[in-house]
């Protein structure tokens, strides 16, 4: 079960980071070393808001799931969350991709 379970979290993580570089890939934001899982959206990507409205579309899409609770992902107590590390996204994804 462990072995299925961390498939899962490595192919999530890869389909994460891919989409990640699909939408900066024409970006100029200076970023080198490639997307990691703990590389910030915001301040190693330099999203902004409509960036990750896009980013939510493109997991959506990705994984042909609109009913994903990306609220928990997104906020804290009712504010919006200062940044996120790519393996936060991908944690999120794991638990939720399941229900």
């Amino acid at each position: 079960m462990q072995a299925k379970s961390e498939l899962m979290r490595e192919s999530i993580s890869a389909s994460v980071v891919e989409i990640l570089n699909r939408m900066t890939s024409d970006w100029d934001i200076g970023f080198a070393g490639g997307i990691k899982p703990t590389t910030r959206l915001i301040g190693d990507l330099t999203f902004e808001s409509i960036d990750m409205v896009q980013f939510v579309v493109a997991i959506e899409e990705q994984f042909m799931r609109r009913d994903l609770p990306f609220e928990k992902l997104l906020m804290v107590d009712g504010r919006y969350v200062d940044d996120l590390r790519v393996a936060e996204v991908s944690d999120f994804l794991c638990e939720h991709l399941n229900h």
